[in-house]
């Protein structure tokens, strides 16, 4: 009986105040794939304008245009769910590890600045668009 009687008094504790260790990550995995073939193409094409002699804030401007009009005609409704601030953190990794060395930017340090320089030329290019969405 005095087992019965603390197996209840944990099963309440537990109800009221669930332990830290219970909750999941829930993201999705198609959210995250397209998050990366968004990152992948936006790299793809910076890089690209780069190599070709555009200045880094014209391939940053036709990077961002060239990649919000595909994502704006795209269909996926896990479009919804990416968050800007992650598809930037990608983005600036994708960038850094493609062609950041070619014009100066290693490491955190570079993914960090390229992070604040897309986002801040972003929100210049496409004041009334959110990229994800």
């Amino acid at each position: 009986m005095i087992k019965l009687f603390f197996g209840f008094l944990l099963f309440i504790n537990f109800q009221l105040k669930p332990a830290i260790g219970l909750t999941f990550d829930t993201s999705d995995p198609s959210v995250s794939f397209l998050q990366n073939r968004i990152s992948n193409n936006f790299s793809r094409k910076y890089c690209n304008a780069i190599q070709n002699g555009f200045s880094k804030d014209e391939a940053m401007k036709s990077a961002i245009i060239k990649t919000e009009n595909i994502i704006s005609f795209s269909y996926n409704p896990q479009k919804k769910w990416i968050e800007k601030s992650d598809l930037a953190n990608q983005i600036a990794l994708q960038v850094v590890n493609n062609c950041g060395p070619s014009f100066g930017l290693i490491g955190k340090d570079g993914v960090n600045y390229f992070k604040s320089y897309f986002l801040e030329i972003y929100e210049k290019t496409t004041p009334d668009k959110n990229f994800s969405r």
